[in-house]
Formats: C-alpha cells, sequence, structure tokens
C-alpha cells in the first residue's frame, strides 16, 4: 500500500540545482566563516552530526556524512563515490528543509570540501590566535593551502606569510598566485621549519610521499596556533608525536574519530603520549567551555564532519536565493504522509 502526498494545498518550493559553476559564484569565505562559527556556538548534540560510513566495492567506495544544521533550516547528505581504477569521484549534496522535509537543493559538492574545511579552520584559528595581525607559517603549497591562507585573511589581518614545499617551483607559484590575486607578500623559504619560525599560526596542508611526518614538535614555539588537515585516515601522517606531546590543547571537529581514525594521533598512542585530558572539540572551544591560555600552543585536527558540509551548502543556498543563481528543478521528491 501506497504513503498518500502530502495535502497539495501546502505549497512546496521547487528544488533547487546548483552546479560547480553556481558553486563557484557563490562561494565566499566570509559568508562560509560566519555560517561555520555560528554553528559550533550552537548547542550541538552528537546525534546531530553521526559518524562517516563508507560502503565499499571492488575498486570503489561509497562515503556518506550527514548532519543536521542548529539553524533550524535544513539537514541533509554529502554522498562522495569514487573509482580507484578509474581515478574520478563524484560529490553531491542534498539539502531537505527541516520544517517540511522537502527536497530543498541538490548540490555538486565538488568545491564545497574545500571550501568548508579551510573555513572551519579559520574559525578555530581565529579563535585561538593572539589578538594581533598574524604572522603565519604555511606548510603546503596545493588547494588547500591556499584555501586554509585565503580564509583566515578573510577574518583576520595577516602581516606575513612565509610558505614551504619541497618542490621549488610549487611555493614560487603559490607565492605568485597570492601577489597576483590579492597583492599579497607570501616568502618562500628553504625548509617547513624556517617557514614556521616565528610564526604565530602554522598552517600544515602537506603529506610527504612515505607519510613520514612534514611538522615536528621540537620546531614549535609557545602561544602557536597549528591547523593541521592533512591526517584523516590511519594510514596518513602530517605531524609527527612530538606535535600532540607538546599541545596544551587538541581541538578536533570530530574527536572520537580524530583520536582513533588518524594517523597522526595513532602514532601518538603508539609513543605513550596521553592527549586525553587535552582534546576538546571544536564546538567547546568556540563556546567558551575550553579556554587557553597566551602561551599555551593549540593544535587543530580536522578529518571533515558532515556539519561542515550541510552549514555551506545551506549558505549557498541562501546566497543563490538572494542572487538569482541556480535552475529550479521542474520535478522534485514529494513528501508524503507517514
Amino acid at each position: 500500500m501506497a504513503n498518500h502526498p502530502i495535502d497539495s494545498a501546502e505549497h512546496i518550493a521547487p528544488t533547487v540545482l546548483l552546479t560547480d559553476q553556481d558553486v563557484a559564484q557563490l562561494a565566499d569565505w566570509k559568508a562560509a566563516f560566519d555560517a561555520l562559527r555560528a554553528a559550533y556556538a550552537s548547542p550541538l548534540d552528537s546525534a546531530m552530526v553521526p559518524p562517516r560510513s563508507m560502503a565499499r566495492g571492488e575498486g570503489m567506495w561509497l562515503r556518506g556524512l550527514t548532519a543536521v544544521s542548529p539553524s533550524g533550516g535544513h539537514m541533509g547528505c554529502k554522498l562522495i563515490a569514487a573509482g580507484t581504477k578509474v581515478r574520478r569521484a563524484s560529490y553531491l549534496i542534498s539539502l531537505f528543509d527541516q520544517k517540511t522535509m522537502a527536497l530543498a537543493a541538490l548540490i555538486d559538492g565538488n568545491r564545497i570540501t574545500g571550501i568548508r574545511t579551510a573555513a572551519t579552520a579559520a574559525v578555530a584559528v581565529a579563535a585561538a590566535a593572539p589578538d594581533r595581525p598574524l604572522a603565519v607559517g604555511v606548510i603546503g603549497s596545493g588547494f588547500e593551502a591556499r584555501g586554509l591562507l585565503s580564509a583566515l585573511a578573510a577574518v583576520r589581518k595577516v602581516a606575513s606569510a612565509r610558505v614551504f614545499s619541497p618542490n621549488p617551483s610549487s611555493r614560487e607559484k603559490f607565492a605568485a598566485a597570492f601577489r597576483d590575486e590579492h597583492g599579497w607578500v607570501v616568502e618562500t623559504a628553504e625548509s617547513a621549519q624556517h617557514a614556521i619560525a616565528g610564526a604565530d599560526v602554522v598552517l600544515c596542508a602537506a603529506r610527504s610521499r612515505d607519510e613520514s611526518p612534514v611538522l615536528r614538535g621540537e620546531w614549535l614555539e609557545p602561544g602557536m596556533t597549528v591547523a593541521s588537515i592533512g591526517s584523516t585516515l590511519p594510514e596518513q601522517r602530517e605531524v609527527d608525536e612530538q606535535v600532540i606531546a607538546r599541545a596544551a590543547l587538541v581541538v578536533a571537529d570530530m574527536p572520537d574519530e580524530v583520536a582513533h581514525d588518524t594517523g597522526d594521533m595513532i602514532a601518538a598512542t603508539h609513543a605513550g603520549v596521553d592527549f586525553a585530558t587535552k582534546l576538546t572539540s571544536l564546538s567547546d572551544f568556540i563556546s567558551g567551555k575550553t579556554l587557553r591560555q597566551p602561551e599555551d600552543i593549540v593544535v587543530y585536527k580536522s578529518v571533515g564532519s558532515g556539519l561542515q558540509d550541510i552549514i555551506t551548502a545551506e549558505m549557498l543556498l541562501a546566497r543563490a536565493r538572494a542572487m538569482g543563481l541556480g535552475v529550479e528543478l521542474a520535478h522534485t521528491i514529494v513528501p508524503v504522509a507517514k
């Protein structure tokens, strides 16, 4: 026996489709930062942001990240379909209206991972770093590193920036891109240690080919804030055990996943580093439940979460409606009475 559609008198807005090009036009670092900061400052129940799930086949996998927005607007899911043999991936975000259960939007999620990762890191760093123009050291020169620096600079004054990449050409291109696009002077460094010397903030978005750590704890100075986004799976490494040992606080977007499912924290555990008492959620850090002292080394570790995807997608949909972008689909998924 079929379920019955809801009363046709109740208006259901058309589903909006946002393409990758739409997302590129709508993307805004400050808007993403504001939305994510508001979300993490809100009461968050763990049931609203469950762990990610993954289905695996031969040479392929499908990952799902779900979340309910604390804004009261939407809930949704990001699906990532990846084929390791064909070396391709597709990203889809669906948003459902919390009041009507209607499908509000389908969004190409290709760019959203980069946007939400960098903007969430900026939320953590802005809360942890000293209240002055910041000296920033960057390890890595790829898409993620560029996003981290761009997002931070959109919300905090950057006094100076220095970048290291093992490929001299890559770090020169990184510096040139910021000079050409923003008029910034980004210095290049001959080593990761030189890149972060004297920095207030260390942005780490790089992994070596053999997964050996690219940031070492012995290089850190009192008061530094480190954002590390490159170790999200057990086999991946970005920072060494001493980074975790020297940290007074380890702020995590998904504390349980960071603690048990990332290579950096697994290695720290094997080395006997007891980080349980200094591991805190980003939500508790932003809401002020966890505090830092000026001399503390604070490390932000990220694996990404459905909350970040859904909050970013929700922001993009609001901007799309305001700017008249996106395509309204002729047909949609009709909610049914249950």
